[in-house]
């Protein structure tokens, strides 16, 4: 059964931002170092690659992808950022780049960041919240699609509102002539993926978060239409073939690019099979509890602060928002006031956004293994105080 070393005194609700990696895979981790401190030399140009392939295929396993197209990335927003970077030069002047009010703000940065370069614009599909049903979302996102549009950059699980995202249905509708880049930084090891049914030109995410692998370890998935011409963000020795790996061009450009800690990534199969070893039922059994837990854990808040829910049951992983009252006088940052009160009065861990508009709040709870029904009960309270 996995354990965590989070501190006991305080309640952490907030598994979304950061994750957390349980002690047992930490210390399938720290053999790793002690291997690679043991002879740097020796472990970087004869250990490393046979580990990373395993790690490789142990992602592509999981997600249900052809191992051919998945690459190791530090984080999804490192593997945004290489998708944006390849297509620069092949996004014609005037093209449109599609993304949603809803997307992570630093994968928006490097889509406005590409685009100006390009000389392409950035088009906002807004999603009011609450949202209701799949196709709301769907009919927003196609009905702004046109024959300028080069790309369209969407989340699978949205981190301000913890929405699942009808990703299928978009990609269905527009690949392969309009080719989807899906930031699902969230999604593995909290909703069921399978890649090879998905069909969309590229996949990013992050291990650190809902597969509760070490911090620094995330894989990009790319289709076979794209490899030859997808690069990593950072250019290195795969470049010209100088990296001794027997795996494709496509995957040497980010099997190596450039010296670093690789045993987060080595420590990805350790996390899977110790997170799978947790529960009864296995990855289904986390995914369904996690799910459960974070719906009762929604309805215990919105009980005690009298608001209704922003999105149905179904359209919900394992994290979900929750509308609060609107600002009064009190600065609008990332570090919203009543978080910090909550971490330092109350010492529960748990972020709230300003969302849509800056009168609106939104209070985004996670659930994870080590949570309980206790800690939304402690919440509950320390917002009925607040409040």
């Amino acid at each position: 059964m996995a354990t965590w070393k989070l501190d006991p005194g305080v309640t952490h609700l907030n598994h979304g931002s950061f994750g957390a990696t349980p002690i047992e895979v930490l210390a399938a981790q720290e053999h790793w170092r002690e291997q690679m401190e043991a002879n740097p030399v020796s472990f970087m140009l004869e250990t490393y690659q046979p580990a990373l392939e395993e790690a490789r295929e142990a992602v592509a396993r999981f997600a249900g992808a052809d191992s051919g197209g998945v690459v190791l990335v530090p984080n999804a927003t490192y593997g945004v950022n290489s998708v944006l970077r390849s297509m620069e030069d092949r996004i014609e002047p005037g093209s449109e780049i599609l993304i949603t009010n809803h997307g992570y703000n630093a994968c928006n940065n490097a889509v406005k960041v590409s685009a100006r370069k390009a000389s392409a614009v950035v088009v906002t599909v807004d999603i009011p919240v609450p949202v209701f049903d799949d196709q709301s979302i769907v009919d927003a996102i196609l009905n702004r699609v046109s024959e300028k549009t080069a790309l369209v950059v969407l989340d699978h699980v949205t981190s301000p509102t913890g929405l699942v995202f009808p990703i299928k249905d978009v990609v269905s509708a527009l690949e392969p002539e309009v080719p989807v880049l899906v930031d699902g930084a969230h999604a593995p090891g909290m909703i069921s993926l399978d890649l090879s049914t998905l069909g969309a030109s590229f996949y990013t995410a992050n291990c650190h978060k809902w597969m509760c692998a070490p911090k620094g370890s995330g894989f990009l998935y790319v289709a076979a239409r794209h490899r030859d011409t997808t690069y990593a963000a950072v250019v290195s020795h795969g470049y010209n073939g100088g990296w001794p790996g027997e795996q494709s061009y496509f995957q040497s450009q980010y099997d190596w690019t450039g010296t670093h800690d690789p045993t987060a990534w080595f420590s990805i199969r350790p996390a899977l099979s110790i997170m799978a070893e947790h529960h009864q039922d296995g990855w289904d059994g986390i995914r369904s509890s996690n799910h459960q837990l974070v719906l009762d854990g929604r309805k215990t808040i919105l009980a005690a602060l009298g608001t209704e829910v922003l999105a149905p049951d179904e359209m919900i992983g394992s994290i979900a928002s929750i509308s609060l009252p609107p600002f009064e006088g009190k600065s609008k940052d990332i570090f919203d006031p009543l978080m910090i009160d909550l971490r330092h009065k109350w010492k529960i861990e748990v972020p709230v956004f300003t969302w849509p508009d800056s009168d609106h709040r939104l209070l985004r709870i996670s659930a994870q293994q080590y949570n309980s029904a206790d800690d939304y009960e402690k919440l509950a309270n320390a917002l009925s105080t607040e409040m």
